[in-house]
C-alpha cells in the first residue's frame, strides 16, 4: 500500500473539502469496525447524509482513502461496495484522532502489568497510537477523563458503576472477571483475630473497591476503628504496626501468601455479591463531543479479545510485560 504520502499532490488534496470528508469517513469506518476483508461499506447516500455532504464528495473521499493506501474496495453492482483489504494504521492517521491517552491503575501486580500489555498490544494492532498515565485511585482516573487529560480510564466494573453517574461518562467495555483483580482477602497482623475488640482496620480513601469491601465486611462492628491509609498499599499499614487488619486485592501483596500476615477469605456472601464486579476491568470514556471520537472509534477498531489473551500470557509467564 502507498501510505498517506502518495503521488499527484495527495497530501494537498487531503486538506480540501474532499480531504476533510475523507478524514471523517476514515473515523466512521473505524467506529463501525469496517476493517476486515469482505466487509460491506455503508451506502454513499447514507454516509453523505451522516457527514452533511453531497454524494460526489463521499465518492471523492473514498478515492482519496484508496489512493492513501487506507482501503482497497471492489464494487459488486446492486450489492454495494466491499472491502478487499484495509490498513487500520493508515485509517487512524487519516482520521486525525491522534494518540489515545489512557489512565490506568499503578502497575503493582502482574495482573495490572498484563492488562497494560494487552491494551498496548491491541491498540498497536489497531494502528492507534497509545499512551498510558498511571494514576492511583479510581476517582483520580475518572477525573482525568472528565477533564480531558485522558481519553480512556481503566477501573473495576464496581467502581465504574459507582462513579459513572457523577460525570458525563460512559462504559466502553467490560473485560470480564479476573481481568482487574484476582482474589480479595482480609489481612491480619500476627496475634490478631477477626473478633479482636477495637480492631484497627485500614480504609483507603483512594480506592472505591477497598473502601466499599471494608465497610461491607465490618458494617456490624461498631467497635472497629477505621484507620486512614497513609501508604501506597493498605497491607503496608499492618507491616508498620499502624493497623491490625486490611481488606485488599491479594494480587498486590508481595509473596502472597504473606509470610508474617494472616490471610482470611472475605466470606461467601460478600464474595458472591461483589467479587465479579470488583474483579472485572472496565474501560470508560467521555460521552459526546470531540473528546469521545477516539473511544467511539476504538469500539470498532480494537479487539478486546486481544487484551485478555495477552493478559493471560503475562499471568502465565509466557510473555514479558511491555507497556
Amino acid at each position: 500500500m502507498n501510505g498517506i504520502h502518495g503521488p499527484d499532490g495527495l497530501d494537498e488534496r487531503l486538506l480540501t473539502r474532499n480531504g476533510h470528508a475523507a478524514r471523517q469517513l476514515a473515523a466512521l469506518l473505524l467506529r463501525q469496525g469496517a476493517g476486515g476483508a469482505g466487509a460491506r461499506l455503508p451506502r454513499v447516500r447514507d454516509v453523505a447524509e451522516r457527514l452533511g455532504v453531497g454524494n460526489g464528495t463521499v465518492q471523492a473521499a473514498l478515492r482519496l482513502l484508496e489512493e492513501a493506501g487506507a482501503i482497497t474496495t471492489v464494487a459488486r453492482g446492486h450489492l454495494g461496495t466491499f472491502l478487499v483489504e484495509s490498513d487500520r494504521a493508515v485509517l487512524w492517521r487519516l482520521s486525525g484522532l491522534g494518540t489515545v491517552p489512557a489512565a490506568m491503575p499503578l502497575p503493582h501486580s502482574r495482573r495490572f502489568e498484563g492488562l497494560a500489555t494487552g491494551l498496548r498490544t491491541a491498540f498497536e494492532e489497531a494502528g492507534a497510537p497509545f499512551a498510558i498515565t498511571f494514576l492511583r485511585g479510581a476517582a483520580a482516573r475518572v477525573a482525568a477523563v472528565a477533564e480531558g487529560r485522558a481519553a480512556l480510564a481503566v477501573l473495576s466494573r464496581f467502581a465504574a458503576d459507582q462513579l459513572l453517574g457523577q460525570q458525563p461518562l460512559e462504559l466502553i467495555a467490560d473485560l470480564g472477571p479476573g481481568t482487574y483483580a484476582g482474589e480479595h482477602g482480609l489481612l491480619l497482623r500476627p496475634g490478631v483475630t477477626l473478633n479482636s475488640p477495637g480492631l484497627r482496620v485500614v480504609v483507603d480513601a483512594a480506592s472505591e473497591d477497598q473502601r466499599t469491601l471494608t465497610e461491607r465486611l465490618f458494617a456490624h462492628r461498631p467497635d472497629v476503628e477505621r484507620v486512614p491509609c497513609r501508604s501506597l498499599q493498605p497491607w503496608e499499614e499492618l507491616a508498620r504496626g499502624r493497623a491490625d487488619a486490611a481488606v485488599w486485592n491479594l494480587d498486590e501483596v508481595p509473596g502472597h501468601p504473606v509470610a508474617q500476615l494472616q490471610v482470611l477469605p472475605l466470606g461467601d456472601e460478600l464474595t458472591r455479591d461483589l467479587a465479579v464486579r470488583h474483579a472485572s476491568a472496565a474501560l470508560i470514556a467521555r460521552t459526546g463531543g470531540a473528546a469521545a471520537a477516539a473511544p467511539a472509534a476504538l469500539r470498532g477498531a480494537v479487539e478486546l479479545s486481544t487484551v485478555t489473551a495477552v493478559q493471560g500470557e503475562v499471568l502465565r509467564g509466557e510473555r514479558v510485560p511491555a507497556y
